[in-house]
């Protein structure tokens, strides 16, 4: 729980504040833009909500925090922020807030289908999510695109009975029920393709939902500001060399969204998002 003893002096006078806590995940920006900015090493409050449409998306970056660093001195109620998640995107694909630490905040997200709703990565298990989830169909398959983003997919697995699919390569210690082998993409289910892509974990694994959607783990994501796909050189705990061929895998495919893990969300048409794609993998050549 966020202390105002320890917020940072940069937060603007007001309501809302952030703490010393902070890890800079990007997930309260990514909410609320317009109430918190980045600085050096962390998050501040800006400007304080002055609407009721602010209030909402401050108090929802509040409860998706994945450390409990941003508070209230009110103490004002969070019932519709809590029940704000998961929140629409586009279509069936749902954004779940409730980061995790264990997974530095990353982002998770649901595909709600009538064949049974697909957990992509995993958010923190609190009950309002879990309770809402239940609501929209539960979770039939949770698909673990890395190792660093699997935070609470046994409790999701014990309260859903889900399945669990993820690369043996990243699989460590986790039980999965489906592990995926090999490097050449496979579908997992009806309009869903796990593609492999080596080089941010050895067995990272994006997956493609319906030629639309790609749910990208820490691989590739939007850059809003620059207008293009990147993908990070200083996070490439396996092999940079690897990202970059395996990036290539990915012009064999059409998508139109971007869903990473960490980073920002994206849509271009996909005649867009290919050209964008090989700008990307033509910059990763360069600095190789």
């Amino acid at each position: 729980m966020a202390t105002f003893k320890r917020s940072y002096p940069d937060n603007v006078q007001g309501d809302f504040f952030v703490d010393e806590t902070c890890i800079d995940c990007d997930m309260c920006r990514q909410i609320a833009p317009s109430v918190f900015r980045e600085a050096s090493d962390h998050s501040f409050v800006y400007h304080q909500p002055d609407s009721d449409g602010e209030q909402l998306r401050a108090k929802m970056a509040l409860v998706a925090c994945p450390t409990g660093s941003i508070g209230t001195r009110s103490k004002s109620g969070l019932g519709a922020a809590l029940a704000a998640f998961p929140e629409k995107v586009d279509g069936d694909v749902y954004f779940c807030g409730f980061a995790s630490e264990s997974s530095y905040g990353a982002a998770s997200y649901l595909i709600r289908r009538p064949e049974g709703n697909v957990l992509v990565d995993s958010p923190r298990a609190a009950k309002q999510l879990v309770k809402r989830i239940g609501e929209l169909g539960g979770v039939a398959t949770m698909f673990m695109t890395h190792r660093d983003d699997v935070a609470d997919h046994e409790k999701f697995h014990s309260h859903f009975a889900c399945r669990r699919i993820i690369h043996r390569a990243d699989a460590g210690g986790i039980a999965a029920e489906h592990f995926l082998e090999g490097y050449e993409p496979v579908e997992v289910d009806r309009h869903l393709t796990a593609i492999p892509v080596p080089g941010h974990t050895r067995g990272s694994v994006v997956l493609l939902y319906r030629r639309k959607y790609l749910f990208t783990g820490d691989h590739l994501a939007w850059s809003g500001e620059r207008g293009e796909l990147v993908a990070f050189r200083n996070v490439a705990w396996y092999s940079w060399r690897h990202q970059t061929e395996s990036m290539k895998r990915l012009l064999d495919f059409d998508f139109e969204w971007v869903l990473p893990g960490h980073g920002r969300r994206g849509f271009q048409p996909a005649a867009t998002m290919r050209r964008k794609l090989e700008q990307c993998i033509e910059w990763m050549n360069k600095v190789a």
